[in-house]
């Protein structure tokens, strides 16, 4: 069964009390040719009342405020997803040297999945992995990203705690190793500096339970959510890659956005009033999407579009991508 309901579970802890708490969510899964959002519903404790709105990237995005004083803060998202196949696309067999002929077009067409951002800057370092990539693989733009992929699952460590939710791939390369965040921005790096447009995906892995290696247990275990990336090719085709795992984006994958990187898809962030420290604590669940009676539970919720002013204020810790 390809249907799975989602229990994604944001809490704050504050050692005093806070208010005028302005946040904003992208949590709702996306929904498309590959997969269906059948229902969304997002609670918060305190009560609030929320806004919806599409983002540039045609993300959904979330806000709610929670103005009276206040020392717990919890965010709930339940989704419905049906994953399904996408229509066959003819592989495309574009070379290197023809991308290079038309570098110049993508780099405008395609500016924000191309340039370098915070998280992913271009560094010299990334050059090593280019050539080792253009050797590997069969000099097609499809088999370079291919091969880039195979490469950082080879080249770097699964460990949590390595890096935290604001480094780079600078942090990356210099420990050899990282979690998934850190793998999908290495793989837009090296993409992105032989001229390939990529794009960062959040979203969640299903667990299988009758095969998971080493990796997949700690990815799945750490009870958070996943990224990973997808890359152009030159017949305008997205085609996704999962380097932390090193095997094929399938069915199990469930998208809830994409992004230049992950500062434009974080799961959760805002900014209160107060000078309260505070505790994150995520958890993510995956179960069947239906009852014993085959029976769909969830509501579809919707909201206007609106826009909300977010002040400078103390910020919410924003969720690393395990």
């Amino acid at each position: 069964m390809n249907r799975y309901r989602l229990i994604h579970t944001t809490e704050f802890a504050y050692d005093a009390p806070v208010s005028e708490s302005y946040n904003e969510v992208r949590l709702r899964p996306l929904h498309d040719e590959r997969q269906s959002c059948l229902s969304f519903r997002l609670t918060t404790s305190p009560n609030s009342r929320g806004t919806a709105y599409r983002d540039a990237h045609g993300n959904w995005v979330h806000q709610f405020n929670v103005l009276s004083e206040h020392r717990r803060l919890k965010v709930e998202a339940e989704s419905v997803v049906l994953a399904h196949s996408a229509p066959d696309s003819p592989p495309d067999r574009t070379t290197l040297a023809e991308l290079d002929a038309r570098r110049d077009q993508l780099d405008e067409e395609h500016f924000d999945f191309v340039a370098p951002t915070g998280y992913v800057p271009h560094l010299a370092a990334l050059g090593e992995i280019i050539s080792l990539a253009e050797q590997a693989s069969d000099r097609t733009v499809m088999g370079f990203a291919e091969a880039v992929s195979e490469a950082v699952h080879a080249r770097f460590r699964y460990v949590k705690g390595a890096t935290h939710v604001h480094s780079s791939i600078e942090d990356s390369l210099r420990l050899g190793a990282g979690v998934c965040q850190d793998f999908a921005h290495l793989l837009l790096g090296v993409v992105r500096m032989r001229g390939i447009p990529g794009r960062y995906v959040s979203g969640y892995l299903v667990p299988h339970p009758s095969k998971l290696d080493a990796r997949q247990q700690d990815v799945i275990g750490g009870q958070a959510s996943h990224a990973w990336t997808e890359v152009l090719m030159p017949n305008n085709t997205w085609v996704p890659l999962d380097p932390t795992l090193g095997e094929p984006v399938g069915l199990r994958h469930i998208r809830v956005a994409y992004g230049r990187d992950y500062g434009d898809v974080a799961p959760v962030r805002g900014v209160y009033k107060g000078r309260a420290g505070q505790q994150l604590s995520v958890d993510v669940r995956v179960r069947p999407a239906l009852d014993d009676a085959g029976c769909e539970q969830l509501a579809e919720t919707a909201a206007p579009l609106t826009t909300s002013l977010i002040l400078e204020r103390p910020q919410q810790p924003p969720q690393q991508q395990q």
